[in-house]
């Protein structure tokens, strides 16, 4: 359901109805775009079983709960996340460090997502996780989305970065 202004109403049967959902997608062209991205999923947290790899499609889609550090301004002491899926197109190759795949429900806690350009306009995209993990993507070009699928709950706990001297 619709709202005018694009903003969506959840649930569309009436249950919770009232609740606006600021729906955000983003599209990441090259390294800046790719940074805004980034701060957005600072803090997310999947399972190993929400990445998913296509090679036919040429294609990783991932699956996370984001941390909606835009609501946490206000939002004291009751935070949210949010459902939300990242797509990469024209992969090459996924390699992966520290990610224990024999374990599907292992969980994952993103601390940022990178590019770096090799031999223009291929390059990496590195997934970075908590515990010295990390998913590389060797990508033909950058073309990335980034779009939350709908579904909100409440968390009392807000990510907490402590600064080490």
């Amino acid at each position: 359901m619709q709202e005018p202004g694009g903003v969506a109403t959840y649930p569309p049967d009436g249950f919770g109805a009232g609740l606006i959902m600021d729906l955000l997608k983003l599209i990441a062209l090259d390294k800046d775009d790719v940074e805004v991205i980034s701060t957005h999923l600072q803090d997310s947290v999947l399972k190993v079983s929400d990445i998913v790899w296509r090679p036919s499609e040429r294609r990783v889609v991932v699956g996370l709960n984001r941390f909606d550090w835009e609501a946490a301004i206000d939002a004291a002491p009751s935070f949210r996340r949010r459902r939300t899926a990242l797509r990469f197109d024209r992969v090459l190759a996924v390699k992966c460090r520290n990610i224990p795949r024999q374990d599907p429900d292992a969980v994952l806690n993103l601390l940022a997502v990178e590019f770096t350009e090799a031999d223009s306009p291929a390059g990496f995209v590195t997934l970075v996780f908590c515990g010295d993990a990390a998913l590389r993507l060797h990508v033909e070009c950058l073309e990335a989305e980034l779009a939350d699928l709908g579904p909100i709950w409440t968390t009392g706990v807000c990510p907490n970065h402590p600064l080490t001297a």
